[in-house]
């Protein structure tokens, strides 16, 4: 893995954001900054040009804004893992752009190092919200089918979800359980159609909502 650095995407509206963003991570042996973008529109040509494994996205910038270019990114099915880094922790821009696809959610005044760490956590296939952020999502996900729907899943994917509240890759839960990684992903997309769930990051809320974090 140290071989292979992970490559980021730099998408903010300030100029003096993205320098401080890229002196800070160029120190990093395994993170490389491979391109920046202005606004939103520039940040999806670029993802799809660069095919970057984070994209670093700012929420408020003019013209596209964050949230409309991540939903453009999951309409063009772009692998790159989106960590929203902004100084709008608010409800209106949260849920919005966990629901859009985002991996994570910081402020932008994050210490340098646990940045660092964050576009690690994402990368590795964890889902990454500060407390506050994960407390407007899950008041606003106030019945994403109630509680009943749980009851449809199987035990063995009860534990898969615990799991994934708990911020673990698909590989991590396939050690943990001793499955093979395929059989995990099978786990992983009923949960899904059963809850009627986007992503992981809904996924591993619902599951703090109902309790079944280890």
């Amino acid at each position: 893995m140290a071989d292979k650095p992970i490559r980021v995407l730099l998408v903010d509206d300030h100029q003096v954001v993205r320098r401080g963003l890229r002196t800070f991570l160029e120190v990093q042996d395994d993170i490389e900054v491979v391109g920046e973008a202005a606004d939103g529109a520039e940040g999806v040509a670029r993802a799809e040009e660069l095919r970057p494994d984070v994209v670093l996205m700012d929420v408020k910038m003019p013209g596209t804004d964050g949230i409309e270019a991540l939903k453009r990114l999951r309409a063009l099915d772009n692998p790159a893992r989106v960590l929203i880094v902004t100084s709008f922790i608010e409800q209106r821009t949260v849920v919005p752009a966990l629901r859009a696809g985002a991996s994570g959610y910081v402020y932008k005044d994050i210490d340098p190092d646990a940045l660092a760490g964050a576009i690690r956590s994402v990368h590795a296939g964890h889902v990454l919200l500060e407390p506050e952020v994960a407390g407007a999502l899950l008041a606003q996900e106030d019945s994403p089918g109630g509680t009943g729907r749980g009851t449809t899943l199987t035990e063995r994917e009860r534990e898969v979800l615990g799991l994934i509240a708990d911020g673990r890759s698909n590989r991590e839960i396939a050690r943990a359980l001793v499955l093979s990684e395929k059989t995990v992903k099978t786990h992983v997309s009923n949960i899904l159609m059963k809850l009627d769930l986007a992503d992981r990051t809904q996924a591993a809320l619902w599951a703090v909502r109902h309790g079944l974090t280890t």
